[in-house]
């Protein structure tokens, strides 16, 4: 064998350039840089530039790819570059005068590049005091063992004055391990490949660097490894004269709370060696698994977990392949396993309910209940755990009772936003946890917890609605194929020959799979029975089944546990699956019909090109009771489908890890993405964290997705439960919503795109700005049931003015179907428009109050009512209409029941009034002061509490130049006249320091309202109501008051409240009660408020209780607490 030399410098440059340019496409843009981004903008502060330590960055750091505006946020840049020929020309780039441009523009000093290695001793490192805000290995710790150290000696070099410092480490995904450190965040790139040009020279150096070394002139060794090469490659079409390679990679982010796992496992007892059933979790031997053995240490990780921002990942069943994750911690529930049987006599609502722990196994809760003649309709595996019946649970019942997360009435949940015990929906008394609270958003949960309920908390116990127990007649079927042909007739008729003429009661599910190279179509037939009349001898099948299909080869009657034996892929296929001796992987998507349009053709070919002899394809028959539950009862929103198709790789378990078991994986991809099109959706029970999962995942929940993605972001904030079926990838960005009401000829869509273009030419920084349509939604549905124009509908006046009662008709029926169809098409418009529209203007809107009503479904984001108003001739004119036509009155925004943001009268014919309305009053909305502003804010975690982010707004007051900025934008952002103004009013205590330098700004006098007794008579009082934040963490049993000097008050007809910030609106709501008893009218009221939370409903509240015409601006909007 040949003696390998170390490669010398110009050597492993040429190679590792190659390997470089070769990952580029693949690795690089779709997987390194948007995660970079995506990290660099969590730890980003406007106007605040952050430093960056980079570890082996190689010629050019791939922090220069980076998006401008990130790059323009690092301040100072420090790298190991042990590589003098890679630090030269790193230091080169990063010093570049030339007309490219600069990778860095905002250094403050000159990078400053270590030429030698970095290690694991800190006195070695020569860094002294040096701190960092980001510290990167980007592919830079191969030969770094153990690891575990050299990141601990990264994390001791973090900026501790920045809780949000990470170290960054990219690698290949099969050879990282991490031992004892638990990471923020972790994400996998499991599809990677490589590009080399399949040429000799470039094969060479290739080879060299996978070996690790060179051989001197041996020819033969080379002509091996070029073998080797081009033996174990993929080639495609797509890249002619080019080797690829896979090169899976993976993510992870450690802070300095990386170290925290003892103060979780003195409190949670750590398990060691625990085994899940799935194959691919046990490769994530770096995992954590804790066992809380009660439910108050279930408490404790998500405390923790909240603590230390961190994520959780969670083992029920451990089916699924994302229960264990790299350096995460998982929380087995197998301690909560109690099955209870609460009788309808008890329960008091004529129904019998069966309780089961998180801990539990299908087959735990159906024999507890078969003791007292019941069932749940669970799933088809006995070793399966509550992740099924929490996301659908696809049964042998589903045709006659439903899906399993039909049966759910009730649960107990810990909530990974604040660490309580939450109860939802009938929980009997006795199995309520003590502490436990009824969430004011109940309803909602409970509706998301019907199937998408691993996403919200981790739950300790689901309570479900039992029915008669039932046992089945089973029938079967094998039939072999010499012909194509056949087998594809034979599938296009299995529905009108025999599926589709099946009672509830009785379901057929069919298995297409090859013995010995011959194509099988199996069929599987069961009719359930009442489980009383014990079980009965198997009588004959249906006679549609034997005219179908011939004598049956196979039928008994079992009980329900005896069912499980009857699954033909564990008894039947390829032997039986049932030994334990194969690993498999599994996507579900759902069919309407499996015999129209091209479907037989594409299961057909999926089953000939499987990459193993063991890989089938199983279609479950459903629809029947599934189907005719309501889209929108259930987050489950799949339900127009009749089979669930079970793509199903299979591999021998000796080759786990291997590329047999890779391509049985790519096939079951593979074979979804070609269905896809043909689907009604998609089973997110199977979903997780894989990249290759979010294109299924928007298919999973039908029109309940946006609604599921809003509700997940405000009750899992800070995202502990990382690892779900994912809902949806990123919050739009935008920065700016702007929705545009007025009635009919106002001029709403001219004034909007007129808007949008002047924004765009307006803002420095050439903001992008869309006008989108929300009826368009309801003018598509429309057009589809009718068969009206739709490009009429949308472009033509005339045609729409003919259709407007009708589509009005139309809407109001769907919206007695969809009472939540308002914030539906609310939430498509927002997030179907482009990713990279800054400013979005929605026209169309006729809801009251859309600030108000939509606000908190957009909580990171600035969302504005613009009323545009004409006169009642003018509007008649534009559309066209003779007077008795008009259909509306005058348009009197005075007598609205809400104060829009902003008005825009528009009576004229040309463009320059509207484009100066863009210039001087919406551009403000998204001013660089605005940013300025926001990067003096303070973030203070675990503050009042552990799991809120607060936000210190106050800190604006102690930052140089903050208060003088902030009262300017108070002051412009005011939409009144000031001269109108007789008082500026504020409560203590955070308005105090902001009202008086605006008052003396516009020479207003300070109207103060304090908590009574703290000013001297002659007051007026009224009972205060408690804050957001007040409330917290103490409880005052005194009835607290506020009130203010009479004097001052009788005075004033207009005033403007000041204060510091809007979030549940309790305060500001009391500041209003007195002002109205100081016989100030709503509609004379103006609040400015600094800073604004939409998720707590502030401005809804204050709507409620009779304040809706009072005007309400904000400078800086955040999501959370």
């Amino acid at each position: 064998m040949a003696t390998l030399d170390d490669l010398k410098v110009a050597q492993y440059s040429i190679a590792f350039g190659i390997l470089l340019d070769g990952a580029r496409e693949s690795t690089y843009q779709s997987f390194i840089i948007p995660q970079l981004s995506r990290l660099l903008e969590a730890v980003q502060r406007p106007n605040v530039q952050i430093s960056v330590l980079e570890i082996g960055p190689g010629p050019q750091s791939v922090l220069g790819q980076l998006p401008l505006q990130l790059r323009q946020g690092i301040g100072r840049y420090t790298a190991f570059e042990p590589n003098r020929v890679y630090a030269s020309m790193l230091e080169k780039w990063l010093l570049t005068t030339s007309t490219t441009e600069v990778p860095f523009p905002s250094l403050g000093d000159s990078p400053r590049i270590h030429v030698k290695p970095f290690t694991n001793k800190p006195e070695e490192n020569e860094q002294g005091e040096d701190k960092f805000d980001i510290i990167l290995f980007c592919h830079s710790m191969y030969g770094m063992k153990p690891r575990s150290e050299f990141i601990t000696q990264a994390l001791g070099m973090l900026n501790e004055k920045v809780d949000s410092g990470m170290v960054i480490v990219f690698h290949r995904d099969t050879s990282l391990a991490v031992d004892g450190l638990v990471c923020r965040h972790t994400a996998s790139f499991p599809s990677g490949i490589v590009s080399i040009p399949d040429e000799d020279k470039p094969l060479d150096h290739f080879a060299c660097l996978i070996a690790g070394g060179f051989t001197q002139d041996d020819e033969n060794t080379q002509l091996g490894w070029r073998q080797i090469c081009r033996t174990l490659c993929m080639r495609d079409k797509a890249h002619p004269g080019h080797l690829l390679f896979r090169d899976p990679g993976i993510m992870m982010a450690f802070t300095r709370d990386a170290t925290a796992l003892p103060e979780l496992t003195a409190q949670v007892p750590l398990v060691v060696g625990r085994q899940v059933k799935n194959r691919q979790a046990r490769r994530h031997r770096t995992a954590f698994v804790v066992r809380p053995t009660e439910p108050c240490q279930v408490q404790k990780c998500v405390y923790w977990a909240l603590k230390h921002r961190t994520t959780l990942a969670v083992i029920g069943g451990s089916h699924g392949g994302h229960c264990l994750q790299p350096n995460v911690v998982s929380v087995d529930m197998a301690a909560f396993n109690s099955v209870e049987i609460v009788r309808k006599e008890k329960t008091g609502l004529g129904e019998d309910l069966v309780v089961a722990g998180a801990g539990c196994k299908t087959e735990d809760i159906i024999k507890k209940a078969m003791t007292v003649g019941l069932t749940v309709p669970l799933g088809s595996c006995p070793s399966v755990g509550a992740g099924l019946w929490l996301q659908g649970g696809i049964n042998h019942l589903a045709r006659l009772r439903g899906l399993t997360c039909d049966v759910v009435v009730g649960a107990v949940m810990v909530s990974v936003k604040s660490g309580r015990f939450l109860l939802l929906g009938q929980v009997p008394s006795q199995c309520q946890p003590d502490g436990a609270v009824r969430p004011d958003n109940e309803a909602d949960l409970l509706w998301a917890l019907r199937g998408a309920g691993t996403n919200f908390g981790i739950v300790i116990s689901v309570v479900f609605r039992a029915s008669a127990a039932m046992n089945y007649s089973i029938w079967q079927w094998n039939t072999l194929f010499f012909h194509t042909p056949d087998a594809r007739q034979r599938l296009a008729d299995f529905g009108p020959a025999l599926a589709n003429e099946l009672p509830r009661n009785s379901s057929a599910d069919v298995f297409l799979y090859y013995d010995a190279d011959r194509l099988c179509i199996a069929v599987s037939l069961s009719r359930c029975s009442d489980a009383a009349q014990g079980i009965q001898p198997v009588t004959a099948p249906p006679l549609a089944a034997t005219a179908f299909l011939g004598p049956e080869q196979c039928s008994k009657s079992v009980d329900v546990v005896g069912l499980y034996d009857t699954e033909m892929y564990i008894s039947t296929l390829h032997g039986g699956h049932s030994g334990g001796k194969t690993s498999s992987f599994k996507r579900c998507i759902f069919l309407r019909e499996i015999g129209e349009l091209d479907v037989p053709d594409l299961l057909l070919t999926a089953v000939e090109h499987r990459p193993s002899p063991l890989c089938y394809l199983h279609l479950l028959h459903a629809g029947g009771a599934a189907a005719q539950v309501a889209v929108h009862a259930t987050a489950f929103g799949c339900r127009n489908w009749t089979y669930a198709c079970v793509i199903t790789g299979v591999w021998p378990r000796d080759q786990d890890g291997t590329a047999t078991a890779r391509a049985a994986v790519d096939w079951v991809y593979h074979v979804a993405n070609k269905l896809l099109p043909f689907s009604t959706g998609v089973y997110g029970a199977d979903l997780g964290p894989d990249p290759r999962d979010e294109s299924l995942a928007v298919h999973a929940f039908g029109p309940n997705r946006l609604r599921l993605a809003c509700l997940k972001r405000s009750q899992d904030p800070l995202n502990v439960l990382a690892y779900t079926c994912p809902l949806l990838s990123q919050a739009p960005k935008h920065r700016l919503i702007i929705i545009t009401t007025g009635k009919h000829g106002a001029g709403k869509d001219y004034c909007s795109e007129l808007w949008a273009g002047t924004i765009m030419k307006q803002t420095p920084e050439g903001l992008q700005a869309r006008v989108i349509s929300i009826s368009d939604a309801t003018k598509q549905e429309y057009a589809a049931a009718t068969g009206a124009d739709l490009a009429r509908l949308r472009h033509d006046r005339a045609y729409k003015e003919e259709h407007r009662l009708a589509l009005t008709r139309f809407f109001q029926d769907q919206l007695l179907l969809q009472p939540r169809l308002r914030e539906d098409h609310f939430l498509r418009a927002v997030y179907e428009a482009s990713a990279d529209v800054d400013v979005l203007i929605i026209t169309g809107m006729r809801d009251e109050d859309p600030v108000a009503r939509f606000s908190h479904l957009v909580p990171h984001t600035r969302l504005i009512e613009v009323r545009v108003t004409a006169s009642r001739e003018t509007r008649q004119a534009r559309r066209q209409l003779l007077d008795e036509d008009a259909g509306d009155g005058d348009d009197d925004a005075e007598s609205s029941a809400w104060m829009p943001t902003l008005r825009f009268q528009h009576e004229g014919t040309g463009d320059e009034a509207v484009q100066r309305f863009a210039e001087r009053v919406l551009v403000r909305f998204v001013h660089e002061d605005l940013r300025r502003l926001q990067g003096m804010v303070r973030v203070v975690p675990n503050f009042p509490r552990v799991g809120m982010q607060f936000r210190h707004v106050l800190d604006i007051v102690q930052q140089p130049g903050g208060l003088a900025l902030c009262t300017a934008l108070l002051r412009t952002h005011f939409t009144g006249d000031w001269a109108d103004i007789d008082a500026i009013a504020c409560c203590e205590a955070g308005g105090f320091l902001f009202a008086p330098t605006l008052a003396a700004e516009v020479g207003k006098p300070v109207a103060v309202i304090r908590h009574a007794g703290k000013l001297p008579p002659t007051t007026l009082s009224i009972v205060k109501s408690t804050s957001h934040i007040s409330s917290s963490p103490v409880k005052d049993t005194k009835e607290a008051r506020i009130g203010a000097d009479d004097s001052v008050l009788s005075n004033c007809r207009s005033v403007v409240v000041v204060d510091d910030v809007l979030a549940s609106g309790n305060t500001l709501c009391d500041v209003l009660r007195l002002l109205g008893k100081a016989g100030i009218a709503p509609e004379c009221i103006n609040v400015l408020v600094v800073a604004e939370f939409p998720c707590h409903r502030g401005r809804e509240k204050l709507r409620q209780h009779g304040f809706g015409r009072v005007t309400i601006s904000s400078l800086l909007i955040y999501t959370g607490a």
